[in-house]
């Protein structure tokens, strides 16, 4: 027996949905066909419509919705509906006031707590999302929330509260953002690979207001291309102009073609709207690319006032404060609850315009603004990765006030802006989570996941990027944060340094290089040469790592003297000059930005000899040296290798001589739980492994013990860590530089995770430097001293000139 009219719309209405679009039109149409009932009909070419405008015909979609919406005689109930569909196509093409008109229309029009109802809620909640009224949003999606659950309807249950999620983006959460979409997202998925790409879409957004834009990127890509594959042309070009805003922040003249290539496809939609929200985008990426050739007012005249018109309020004021940087004209003026990247823009805005002004004091005054709003947005935050991934939306600001203190030439200021570079991810100490037994278990599958695909991109792996996503929203919402930490001033810092010790802070402006060198009895600003810098540290580390696999033959010393050469011009161009503002200090406390990330300092001439430490900052060196290193002899000390390490044992058993109380895992005993129980009940831990720092997710950094990598999350979930970390692993001392000031490494997870003081080198190390030179590394530190001073005191003893240095507070 033939379907019903009213069975092919269910059936279209089903399929429209589930994003099936080809099965919709065709049942849709055999609907048509087989009535007379104008209600019906009317229902039947509105389901059309939405298919038509998310299958690219978005003004035959209107045509038709308004076809339907203007017969007579039409119940009161489709009415409303016919207004929901009309609302939801204006929503999609980007003319919002309209949309809310129609879709209020409708929602008044039908009974409070129905399906229907709940369907258009969704809608002028996305409406609400786009013009910035998050409280309309949260309201309208708790309402369909409470609808859906009612009704017992998981699948939009799980798209309103993924929306609830976006709404939490747009309010600065990213925590609830991510926490929402990844719990909603296995629902989503199993409902089309079309929806999955949707909910993936939004996903991308929390990631790339994050910093993590290397993996939002990729997830755009896929998602458009998977739009692009359907020929949902409106959906790509979405996707393709979040791409281009996350591009904007590090890579402008991309970021161009691809808000011009998403504006092109908009405007051949004729969704205005959208089309003016790419063309912002595309105007901002000019004018980043191409600052002495910034586009003509009347472009940002015209797309403003096009946004106005859609209803995009917020980003016409945001294109407005991108053209304040090329005319100069008078700011615009930002609410009280404007969005957090706003009001960060508008700081950006100002402080640049003072800069190019010669106002140096003004601008580095809105810098700071611009940056304590960002520290207040971090207070939220405990997870180490997402603290230091937010930091890009400080970049800006943190350069121009970097660039504006070093023209100030005061050594006093130019520290200031030092620590406050130093800081920026690190100042929210973070509150360590209880036990997550589902967080184990997520971390011992990526580990075997890690095994199985070795030798290949195993981050390219479905399971393996479920997982990551599932450790990474557990971490971050599970972390908390606590106290801020105090930034100190140079007054202060200066009261509290003893005479034998000198802090060596670098600054990179972008344009210049220098060093703010204090002492107990004053402080000096030292210009450094960064061209001859920039020249010694390209290829520095494929020397390094080739001179420590170079152990014999006629290449040994050809290539010992050409790092001997490399190392002595950085030493002359970087260290000798701050190391003679310093005086007589027999001891050092470094700073460095990203751009020195890498250099082993402690194989530079200059330092032989010398205890130093690589701080994270000057205010934690001297925080934590409240409780001192020195205070007692430790009173436990522990050992763990991994497996392929050729004098792994040999290295910790002669280390652990030095100790009346140690403890040693090798073999099968050297298990993850195993090793993470010992980090907690030592003073001391030494690890002897494989290591691999992994530059996208250094958190996914590790070292290889017998049942899999001892992961970063595992580092930064342990309660109570060790006060000094050995970490005898090729490559654990390197970091990843983020957002040009932030690095990121294994070094740096536990130090978030309470260690003060970490000893790992930043290259390969050959396995018999390792094992003499920290052997006799352990007899200074069982009798108390300090890692930086037992460091060097055993490079001295041994003769041994390796790249082993101390990150955080090792003097």
């Amino acid at each position: 027996m033939p379907l019903s009219a009213r069975e092919l719309h269910r059936r279209g209405v089903d399929a429209a949905n589930s994003r099936r679009f080809a099965q919709a039109r065709r049942a849709l149409a055999a609907a048509s066909a087989r009535t007379d009932d104008d209600d019906l009909r009317a229902r039947i070419d509105g389901t059309l419509a939405y298919v038509l405008a998310q299958t690219g015909e978005p003004a035959e979609a209107e045509r038709l919705s308004r076809a339907a919406l203007s017969r007579p005689g039409l119940s009161a109930e489709t009415v409303a509906l016919a207004n929901g569909q009309l609302g939801t196509l204006l929503m999609h093409g980007g003319r919002l006031d309209e949309a809310d008109e129609f879709l209020t229309r409708a929602i008044d029009g039908l009974d409070d707590g129905s399906i229907e109802s709940a369907n258009l809620l969704m809608s002028r909640a996305i409406v609400s999302m786009q013009r910035h009224r998050l409280d309309d949003c949260t309201a309208d999606l708790q309402r369909a929330v409470a609808a859906y659950d009612a009704h017992d309807q998981p699948e939009p249950l799980a798209e309103a509260r993924h929306n609830l999620g976006y709404a939490a983006l747009l309010g600065g959460d990213l925590v609830t953002a991510l926490g929402l979409m990844t719990s909603s997202r296995p629902i989503l998925a199993a409902t089309s690979d079309l929806t999955a790409a949707i909910s993936d879409l939004d996903r991308a957004e929390v990631l790339r207001d994050a910093g993590l834009t290397t993996e939002a990127e990729e997830l755009l890509g896929a998602v458009a291309a998977q739009f692009g594959a359907q020929r949902m042309r409106q959906a790509r070009g979405e996707a393709e102009f979040h791409l281009a805003r996350s591009l904007l922040r590090h890579d402008a003249p991309s970021a161009e073609r691809a808000a011009a290539t998403a504006s092109r496809r908009f405007t051949a939609l004729g969704s205005e709207g959208w089309a003016a929200r790419a063309e912002a985008v595309r105007l901002e990426a000019r004018l980043r690319a191409r600052p002495k050739t910034p586009p003509v007012a009347e472009d940002f005249t015209r797309t403003a006032a096009a946004l106005t018109r859609g209803g995009f309020r917020t980003e016409a004021i945001a294109l407005s404060l991108t053209a304040r940087l090329a005319d100069g004209g008078r700011m615009p003026r930002l609410t009280a609850d404007a969005p957090t990247p706003l009001r960060l823009r508008a700081h950006e805005v100002r402080a640049a315009r003072a800069s190019a002004a010669g106002r140096d004091a003004d601008a580095r005054r809105f810098a700071a603004e611009g940056l304590d709003l960002l520290t207040a947005w971090q207070q939220s935050f405990g997870a180490l990765d997402l603290q230091a991934s937010v930091a890009m939306h400080g970049t800006e600001l943190m350069f121009t006030g970097l660039a504006a203190a070093a023209r100030s030439r005061d050594p006093e200021v130019l520290f200031e802006w030092s620590e406050r570079a130093r800081h920026l991810s690190q100042q929210v100490a973070p509150v360590r989570p209880p036990h997550d037994a589902d967080l184990s278990s997520d971390l011992a599958e990526l580990r075997m996941l890690r095994a199985d695909l070795a030798g290949s991109d195993w981050t390219t792996d479905a399971r393996v990027r479920e997982l990551r996503d599932r450790v990474r929203d557990r971490q971050w919402s599970s972390t908390g944060a606590g106290g801020s930490r105090e930034r100190l001033a140079l007054l202060e810092t200066r009261a509290r340094l003893d005479d034998e010790t000198a802090i060596l802070a670098y600054v990179f402006t972008r344009e210049e290089l220098l060093c703010v060198v204090v002492t107990a009895s004053g402080s000096s600003i030292v210009e450094l040469s960064l061209p001859r810098i920039e020249a010694a540290l390209d290829g520095l580390r494929a020397d390094l790592d080739v001179a420590a696999l170079t152990h014999a033959g006629p290449m040994a010393s050809v290539v010992q003297r050409s790092l001997d050469e490399r190392l002595r011009l950085l030493d002359d161009a970087l260290l000798a000059p701050a190391r003679a503002a310093a005086g007589g200090a027999t001891r050092l406390a470094l700073t460095e930005p990203g751009i020195l990330g890498g250099i082993p300092w402690a194989m530079l001439p200059g330092m032989r000899g010398t205890p130093f430490t690589i701080a994270t900052s000057v205010s934690r060196l001297l925080g934590d040296s409240d409780r001192p290193l020195t205070s007692a002899p430790r009173r436990q000390a522990g050992f763990a290798t991994g497996p392929r390490v050729a004098r792994a044992e040999e290295e910790v058993r002669r280390a652990a001589g030095a100790w009346s109380d140690a403890t040693i895992l090798t073999g099968e005993e050297a298990r993850v739980s195993a090793v993470t129980e010992l980090a907690t009940g030592v003073d001391v831990l030494h690890i002897a492994a494989h290591g691999r720092h992994a530059v996208d997710n250094p958190l996914f950094s590790g070292f290889e013990l017998v049942d899999g990598t001892l992961f970063g999350y595992d580092v930064d979930l342990i309660p109570q860590a060790p006060d000094t970390v050995v970490l005898s692993a090729c490559e654990l001392g390197r970091s990843s530089v983020r957002w040009g000031e932030e690095a990121l490494g294994m070094t740096r997870v536990w130090l978030h995770a309470g260690t003060r003081c970490v000893i790992a080198a930043p290259v390969v190390v050959p396995d018999d430097v390792a094992c003499e030179l920290l052997g006799a590394v352990h007899t200074e530190l069982a009798n108390g001293v300090a890692p930086a001073v037992a460091l060097a005191a055993a490079s001295e003893r041994t003769g041994v000139k390796a790249p082993f240095q101390c990150h955080g507070s090792g003097l």
